[in-house]
């Protein structure tokens, strides 16, 4: 009778939650203070869920070989989305955040070096916001009777995982000769809903998100 009502009380606890998080959103917004904001547009294509707003130029990213990748900034606006994420963890967020997109893609570009009169991209990555996964609870709602059927669902439609971490970002991309803007989008990132080997460490689901930004960034420009 005990641990009935002790499953019973952490079914009710995990729906409350559950209902909380449907009320509550961490979608990207267009971060004033970033320069590219102000070109981009409600996003209506299928991928608007996790980029809300992009401006993208006709272009043939064929003729371009090489890509230099700024350093990564930490977004301190007032429309920042870190909650209380500490300031140590978002700069080892935002070094992680440099060290996988220039190698991800390096499978396509010749990464942080002189391109001479080759045409050339330069890319801006700035991190925008950022939650960690609660550390044995972010494990326990993929199989609770509570977050476990919740969690299916979202894996289904892409969504986020119950008490799952993630994270915000910007992306610039322009011509490093002439500066034009050629691309540029605000996107949020996060691991399928059903990835628990994503909710342990409290920062590796909003890396896994990080290395699913890098990845989708490389298809665009392919």
């Amino acid at each position: 009778m005990v641990c009935l009502t002790k499953q019973l009380s952490r079914t009710l606890i995990l729906t409350a939650i559950i209902a909380a998080a449907g009320c509550s959103s961490t979608s990207p917004v267009k971060y004033a203070g970033i320069e590219a904001t102000s070109r981009m547009l409600p996003n209506t294509a299928d991928d608007s869920a996790r980029i809300p707003f992009r401006y993208a130029a006709p272009v043939d990213w064929s003729k371009y070989r090489s890509i230099t990748i700024e350093p990564v900034e930490i977004y301190g606006g007032s429309y920042a989305q870190f909650n209380d994420l500490p300031q140590e963890d978002r700069r080892n967020l935002a070094d992680y955040m440099q060290k996988k997109f220039a190698e991800v893609l390096a499978e396509k570009f010749t990464v942080n070096t002189s391109a001479g009169n080759a045409p050339a991209l330069l890319l801006k990555l700035t991190l925008a916001g950022a939650d960690t996964t609660p550390q044995f609870v972010g494990t326990i709602t993929k199989f609770d009777l509570a977050g476990g059927p919740y969690n299916i669902v979202q894996s289904l439609r892409g969504g986020r995982g119950l008490m799952s971490g993630y994270v915000n970002y910007a992306v610039e991309v322009k011509d490093a000769a002439n500066g034009e803007l050629l691309l540029a989008y605000v996107a949020e990132q996060y691991p399928n809903a059903m990835n628990v080997g994503a909710t342990f460490g409290s920062m590796s689901a909003a890396e896994t998100g990080v290395d699913k930004g890098a990845e989708q960034l490389l298809e665009r420009l392919r």
